[in-house]
């Protein structure tokens, strides 16, 4: 089957976000399906769990999964994949065609499909199927790419990137995501993006040995000379991703996050990246970017926990991940508990930061509500806050207990809390009962509003006077 398909109009652009530039995704699509069941027992015949009450889920995956990632932040998308007639093609069509369109490549064979087995969200095998290729290039294909302004190439090595070959160099790509099984990049490519693993796999055999950071660096700038392209970042998992220009490579860490599916991070690692770098980023700010959206998509559950593509039209607004109502609304439909937690964070310590922890352990998200900076001048006096308001939320992102921040102008968070609805509310243990006037609000609707102990002797007010006393 051939000649584009496009998805639904975008009406008022509401799913676009403004100033976001069109991204081309060319690459080898695949259908991914997760069977997710529980499992309490062993086979009878065979030491192997037996899985059962499956639920079943569909979505894309390989290139069809970045493109339809960067569709979802609000980003008009193009897809130039193999795409048939087959079953598995015709379902993988009708998830996209709502969020981007579609430039199918004649397909030989069927669409790959891979099926994960989950017992209690933990994988235990997986099943793949179906080996087709992209055979040809169409002159539709060719015309999409001459006219791209920005190119993401998703390399799983079934045709796609190979038949465009000759296009692509023309225009070498922003970003190329390769794979084990797919040729290298085109000379000319602003960024490629290699797993640890992959660098390994790629890097001339030239003797040099262990791994790590320094092993990672080493394959990072052998890659860069070899392929000619202007940089090359290593992703690290949980570490982050190295970059490199082919000397003296830069480390970008990975924001704290809780552990969660890894499923799907590289393609949404390449898909932030490249739409940074078509929006007018530099690679380093690119990647800074990238590594930051894929330790929440991992956080959140990877590809996995991503809303069925069908559920919502190109139209949709996309969903901020770090919008702390959208978070309470996820944990609340995910019959989870929301709790809450306040303060002017000014300069945080360790009775601050212990807080923090026993209340991220009383449910399934935290949410930490801090004063802006004219409500603590309100509350603490002239001179105060000593950090601005910008600094205090970045400092309490990165605590790993912290899953979204947000602000209230008011000298009370009551309003605010009002829109969160949290299930349980956490003061500090200074506070007394009567210093609550939240509680009455939290019984509103079921919420319980309870105080933690602080450590002894911390406080801000304490640092302050110890710092303008000159003790140590």
């Amino acid at each position: 089957m051939t000649g584009r398909t496009r998805g639904r109009p975008t009406g008022n652009g509401a799913g676009r976000r403004a100033g976001r530039a069109p991204l081309v995704v060319v690459g080898d699509a695949l259908l991914d399906r997760d069977l997710s069941g529980s499992a309490d027992r062993l086979a009878p015949d065979a030491p192997v769990p037996v899985v059962a009450e499956c639920a079943e889920r569909v979505r894309p995956g390989g290139a069809a999964l970045a493109a339809y990632l960067a569709a979802r932040d609000g980003r008009e998308v193009t897809l130039i994949t193999g795409l048939g007639g087959d079953p598995a093609g015709r379902a993988l069509r009708e998830l996209l065609e709502p969020w981007l369109t579609l430039v199918p490549l004649p397909l030989t064979g069927t669409l790959p499909e891979k099926t994960r087995v989950l017992a209690q969200d933990r994988p235990v095998v997986r099943l793949d199927r179906g080996g087709g290729r992209a055979s040809a290039a169409t002159d539709e294909a060719r015309a999409v790419l001459r006219s791209a302004r920005a190119v993401l190439v998703s390399d799983y090595g079934r045709g796609a990137a190979d038949v465009l070959r000759d296009e692509l160099a023309a225009r070498p790509p922003l970003v190329w995501d390769p794979h084990p099984r797919g040729g290298p990049p085109v000379p000319g490519t602003r960024l490629v993006t290699p797993a640890e693993k992959e660098a390994h796999g790629f890097a001339p055999r030239d003797g040099h040995p262990g791994g790590g950071l320094r092993a990672a660096a080493h394959h990072a700038a052998a890659l860069v000379r070899d392929w000619r392209v202007a940089a090359v970042t290593v992703t690290l998992g949980s570490r982050g991703a190295l970059l490199s220009y082919g000397e003296h490579p830069l480390l970008v860490p990975a924001p704290a996050a809780h552990h969660g599916d890894s499923c799907g991070a590289g393609d949404r690692f390449a898909a932030t990246a490249a739409g940074l770098l078509a929006d007018g980023a530099l690679v380093g700010e690119a990647v800074e970017g990238a590594v930051g959206a894929a330790t929440a998509f991992v956080a959140a559950g990877g590809a996995g926990a991503l809303p069925p593509a069908g559920d919502g039209p190109r139209d949709a607004a996309p969903p901020d991940t770090d919008d702390p109502h959208a978070l309470a609304a996820r944990i609340r439909a995910q019959h989870g508990t929301v709790v809450a937690a306040g303060g002017c964070f000014d300069l945080l310590h360790a009775g601050h930061v212990g807080l923090l922890q026993a209340a991220r352990r009383l449910g399934d998200c935290l949410v930490v509500c801090v004063n802006s900076d004219a409500s603590v001048q309100r509350r603490k006096g002239e001179g105060r806050p000593v950090n601005p308001l910008a600094d205090r939320v970045r400092v309490l992102r990165a605590l790993a207990c912290v899953d979204a921040v947000a602000v209230f102008d008011e000298d009370t968070p009551e309003r605010l809390l009002g829109d969160l609805r949290p299930d349980v509310w956490v003061k500090g243990g200074d506070y007394a009962g009567a210093d609550l006037p939240e509680a009455a609000l939290l019984q509103e609707w079921g919420g319980q509003a309870v105080l933690l102990p602080y450590l002894d002797g911390r406080s801000s007010t304490a640092l302050m006077e110890r710092a303008a006393e000159g003790v140590r």
